[in-house]
């Protein structure tokens, strides 16, 4: 179980964060939502071991991630940010194989089981296509599902996307959050992801987890986020409920 625990963080005289208690159970797609300026990306970034707490803590089955080695935390969970590295001169394999480097040693090559976790998520991801291609020559879409790729071959219990679906059009937005549905059903992976589009969380998400000015306005699952009083207390706007007219689901249309 990954958990926040009572946390704060504070910088440069602003609270990023205000006493924020969450847990991220297992097999789970958690949609963080909420205002831009909420706290979503400092709260992904303190649960990925990337931002250390003013006050409480972030455990990962009990026990501190502070306490946990680089490498031994990546073990378990792999995290993807906002803004993505560079990776011009990689092809999408060699952008995979990076997902090896925590269960790798020192200067170590790729061993069999490398290779095959490396081919594991090309397959699953769909991405075997293109795997020698040079990552600067794919498409939004074609480009995030390698990343994606290279956070599975990292083989960890949890997955953190900060955005993962800002920069991509609606085909590709559905394209990604669909694989990792999937990723979730059929990989036994815990997955939290930033997303804005709360149509999208509703119909893809487990549960929904709603920041508002640094600290959680609401925590809960589908049917009871998907309410008009708690969506008007998120973000500050009316919204109706509709049926989606396939799947019987509700819609929120301000």
């Amino acid at each position: 179980m990954l958990r926040a625990n009572n946390l704060t963080i504070n910088r440069q005289g602003n609270t990023l964060l205000n006493n924020v208690d969450c847990e991220i159970a297992t097999k789970q797609l958690v949609a963080l939502v909420g205002h831009n300026g909420s706290g979503k990306s400092t709260l992904i970034k303190a649960l990925a071991g990337e931002m250390a707490s003013s006050s409480g803590s972030v455990t990962l089955d009990g026990r501190s991630i502070s306490d946990y080695g680089s490498k031994e935390l990546a073990q378990h969970m792999a995290y993807l940010p906002q803004q993505l590295p560079e990776a011009a001169g990689f092809t999408v394999r060699e952008l995979v194989m990076l997902g090896r480097y925590p269960h790798q040693k020192w200067l170590q090559k790729p061993n069999q089981k490398d290779k095959e976790k490396v081919a594991e998520a090309l397959r699953v991801t769909q991405t075997e296509a293109f795997a020698d291609r040079i990552t600067a020559t794919l498409s939004g879409g074609e480009r995030a599902r390698a990343w994606l790729a290279m956070c599975l071959a990292q083989d960890s219990r949890y997955l953190l996307l900060d955005e993962p679906l800002a920069a991509l059009d609606m085909h590709y937005q559905l394209e990604v959050i669909q694989l990792i549905r999937r990723l979730v059903d059929e990989q036994d992976l815990s997955v939290v992801i930033i997303i804005h589009d709360i149509n999208l969380a509703a119909q893809y998400a487990d549960r929904i987890i709603a920041l508002k000015n640094s600290h959680v306005c609401h925590k809960g699952d589908i049917a009871s986020t998907m309410q008009p009083d708690i969506l008007r207390n998120i973000f500050n706007v009316e919204m109706q409920l509709l049926d989606h007219p396939i799947t019987g689901q509700p819609v929120a249309v301000a």
